[in-house]
């Protein structure tokens, strides 16, 4: 599953998604994402941050409008070919889903191993990114031990294992400390020199004020870009793009 590398990596065009039929969670939204892009997103609790996260990953299904992901129009895409796509995002929920009865290592290595890869091709890369992620010393723990703070790190190391095209965080430092959420941050910011899609959902205004990275503000179903945060944020004319 190939895209055009000088096409947008995610589309939006017309989105509507509704919920129970009367709340709307997005009106009519047209956003991209290109190659190599960071992205703030921002919005007042509960303006559907983490609904257009899971739009991209095919979670959710618009109402209306259509979503585009390398190229493939996910409704329709078949769903068999859905897995593909998939693994070539890297997802860091705001829930964690850890899986208790594994331990930090093995949740770290599951896509590596759902993919067929041969544990000694990504051992080396799972302790590597657990010890950077400051848990060398929690790499047999299961979640059930681990603090909120230790499984978020935990979370973001396997989204990062398998060298995902774009990464979808949502609220990645929200269960950190200040240390550990810049050093965080720190990493997505190399992730993304190197040529990886990110987003970050967050409602932290100091982290976005102190990166200086461009956001996609999310108000009443609409999403709008606007410039890197200096001492007012200053929006771009036009859509998203």
């Amino acid at each position: 599953m190939q895209s055009d590398p000088s096409q947008p990596i995610v589309s939006f065009d017309d989105v509507h998604l509704t919920y129970d039929g009367e709340r709307d969670v997005l009106r009519g939204t047209r956003m991209s994402l290109g190659t190599g892009d960071f992205r703030f997103l921002t919005g007042p609790s509960g303006a559907g941050k983490t609904s257009l996260l899971k739009l991209i990953y095919a979670a959710h299904r618009p109402t209306s409008g259509s979503v585009e992901v390398f190229g493939h129009d996910l409704s329709a895409m078949p769903a068999d070919e859905m897995p593909k796509l998939r693994r070539r995002i890297g997802v860091v929920f705001q829930e964690f889903r850890l899986l208790d009865h594994l331990t930090a290592f093995e949740n770290v290595a599951l896509p590596m191993r759902v993919l067929g890869v041969s544990p000694n091709n990504y051992r080396d890369d799972v302790v590597e990114l657990l010890s950077w992620v400051g848990l060398a010393h929690r790499i047999d723990a299961q979640p059930t031990v681990l603090s909120g703070g230790e499984k978020q790190r935990v979370a973001l190391a396997r989204a990062l294992v398998s060298k995902p095209d774009l990464i979808l965080a949502d609220e990645p430092t929200g269960n950190v400390d200040p240390v550990m959420g810049e050093k965080i941050m720190r990493l997505l910011l190399e992730l993304n020199r190197l040529g990886t899609a990110v987003v970050v959902a967050t409602h932290d205004l100091g982290l976005v004020r102190g990166l200086k990275q461009p956001i996609l503000r999310l108000k009443d179903g609409q999403v709008n870009l606007h410039a890197p945060i200096q001492d007012e944020p200053q929006a771009v004319a036009g859509a998203a793009q």
